[in-house]
């Protein structure tokens, strides 16, 4: 069983950063590919990053392209998210997510794994 939990998540000014990580249990972690979705209240969960098994291939969402990065480190079953020039609009709650397939994909249908999220609040 394949158990995600998110941290780094916390309050913080416009134009600021956070980092957040995502640490995996599992066996699989380094086979698949990674991902990062948020939701904000009243909104669908969106896609916000994702990086393949080896990390060669990433992929990002328009409105975070340039200001976030995704990274992983295999050996350590951990996925990062650095998070830059924060705006108020980043705020929302952060999962991150275990996809099934080993490239990143922004469809949630491909993510069989998700953590229990960490909330990002940007002020204004």
């Amino acid at each position: 069983q394949v158990q995600l939990v998110e941290s780094g998540g916390g309050l913080v000014q416009a134009g600021g950063s956070l980092r957040l990580s995502c640490a995996a249990s599992g066996r699989t972690f380094s086979s698949v590919a990674m991902g990062w979705f948020r939701q904000a209240p009243g909104k669908e969960r969106e896609f916000v990053a994702a990086i393949s098994r080896n990390g060669g291939i990433i992929d990002y969402a328009d409105s975070v392209k340039g200001r976030f990065t995704i990274s992983r480190d295999n050996a350590k079953n951990t996925v990062y998210l650095q998070s830059n020039s924060l705006k108020p609009e980043d705020t929302a709650v952060y999962y991150c997510a275990q996809s099934r397939t080993i490239l990143p994909l922004r469809d949630v249908s491909y993510y069989d794994y998700w953590g229990q999220g960490t909330q990002v609040t940007v002020s204004s």
